[in-house]
């Protein structure tokens, strides 16, 4: 008895394990969170155990999975609500220099390391694909719809799901899914209507900007800093919800906040979203570096756009970044 129990159990891995990296990403376009979309795939993995008896074929195990994972993610939202970002809570703050502070009740929205995403590497058309439907703007964006706008959308304009099968989750009618999508694209371009720049990480270009970014933040030096915004950039960073847009509020409050001085930083580079990103180290009375912050960085005509410094150092780890830095 045991032993059969093992053998099935080792059986059905095999059977989903191939579909593991795909549904963690659906799971956090839905959630906008990487530690509540590993929760919500355990969840679906567990679902699907319990149910793989009455599983006949009917469909295929991909959109089987996909139906148990979304109508998770459905519940979820149901009872956590969406995760913002600063910016998307209210106007932005015009006094740079006046304490911030945290709201950790709020659920925030998380970042995503690239490993995530579900891109055939073989493949430069899958890679674009994921990057563009991972990339932060677009997840924020999807946070304003309703679950099922949500849902319809990306299954619809990111899975390339035919609108019957979509119809068939629901329980409802092919016209009532078109009429969702609708609804859904017309509320994404209002929160989102502009699209990011996804140059490709070894864009000589941008490598050299990002490099000159992170030696600027090293060398404590702001005026270097500031040349590589734009004017209408912004910088957010979740806990806080207060969100700073233009190049003078960025740099009064780095030089107010941060007040790092020479050797005090470093950057690791990394990413997240299909978006270059850095893990910030701050040198602490032990003299090593310690996990900071994590930033997200939006790039558009050769300038940054955009910087979403996540203070949550939890999730130094998905991203494989170090526990710390040695000093020196």
């Amino acid at each position: 008895m045991g032993n059969s129990t093992i053998e099935q159990d080792r059986a059905f891995q095999e059977l989903v394990d191939p579909y593991r990296r795909e549904l963690l990403a659906h799971c956090y376009r839905m959630l906008g969170s990487i530690h509540d979309a590993e929760d919500l795939l355990q969840e679906t993995y567990l679902r699907a155990w319990r149910s793989y008896d009455d599983f006949e074929g009917r469909s295929s195990l991909r959109t089987w999975l996909y139906r148990i994972a979304t109508n998770a993610c459905l519940t979820a939202i149901e009872q956590r609500g969406r995760r913002p970002m600063p910016s998307g809570l209210g106007a932005p703050t015009d006094e740079p220099e006046r304490p911030v502070f945290a709201s950790p009740e709020v659920p925030w929205l998380e970042p995503v390391p690239d490993t995530v995403l579900d891109a055939d590497p073989s493949d430069p058309a899958t890679i674009v694909a994921a990057r563009e439907s991972t990339r932060l703007a677009f997840i924020a964006a999807l946070q304003h719809l309703p679950a099922r706008q949500r849902v319809v959308l990306i299954l619809r304009d990111v899975l390339k799901w035919k609108a019957a099968e979509v119809a068939e989750l629901f329980d409802t009618s092919v016209a009532s899914v078109n009429s969702a999508l609708q609804r859904a694209r017309a509320q994404l371009e209002q929160a989102a209507p502009e699209r990011d720049e996804l140059a490709e990480p070894t864009d000589p270009e941008q490598r050299a900007l990002l490099e000159r970014y992170a030696r600027a933040f090293e060398d404590a030096d702001i005026a270097a800093l500031v040349e590589l915004f734009k004017q209408d950039a912004t910088w957010e960073m979740p806990p806080f919800p207060q969100w700073f847009s233009g190049i003078d509020h960025i740099a009064r409050l780095i030089a107010a906040q941060c007040a790092p001085s020479p050797g005090e930083l470093r950057m690791v580079p990394t990413a997240a979203n299909g978006q270059p990103a850095f893990g910030m180290y701050r040198r602490g009375p032990d003299g090593a570096y310690h996990p900071f912050q994590l930033e997200v960085v939006t790039i558009a005509g050769g300038r940054i756009s955009h910087v979403a410094a996540f203070l949550d150092t939890t999730l130094f780890p998905y991203f494989g970044l170090p526990e710390a830095l040695p000093a020196g």
